[in-house]
């Protein structure tokens, strides 16, 4: 059974930093493409960042510069380091797993989900 578990959600201000992680079981994780999304209340769910098994990434424009998403296959992790947060990055932030061997930015390419982590950013 494929489990993907996110931490390291919280409450900052305007400016802060947080790091999410991915843990993943039940999957060949160096053979997965990785991706983040988060979706915000009485929002659709948005491509954040992808990370190939071969370790290309692509980050979507609004995170550009401030987030970087990363992999370690010895922990079977996926790593999202967010810098500089905005209010407008307030929402629950979801890990992704896919079984194919590209960068994926839409949910469809996805085989597995986690259970969200909580981002909020707010003076």
């Amino acid at each position: 059974q494929v489990q993907l578990v996110e931490s390291g959600g919280g409450s900052v201000k305007p400016g802060g930093s947080l790091r999410l992680s991915c843990k993943a079981s039940g999957l060949t994780f160096s053979k997965s493409a990785m991706g983040w999304f988060r979706q915000a209340p009485v929002k659709d769910r948005f491509f954040v960042a992808a990370i190939s098994r071969s370790d290309r990434t692509l980050h979507a424009d609004s995170v550009d510069g401030r987030f970087t998403i990363s992999r370690d296959n010895t922990e079977d992790t996926v790593y999202l380091q967010m810098f500089d947060l905005k209010p407008e990055d307030t929402a629950v932030y979801y890990c992704a797993a896919s079984t194919l061997a590209g960068l994926y930015v839409t949910s469809s390419s996805y085989d597995y989900w986690g259970q969200g982590t909580q981002v909020t950013v707010s003076s």
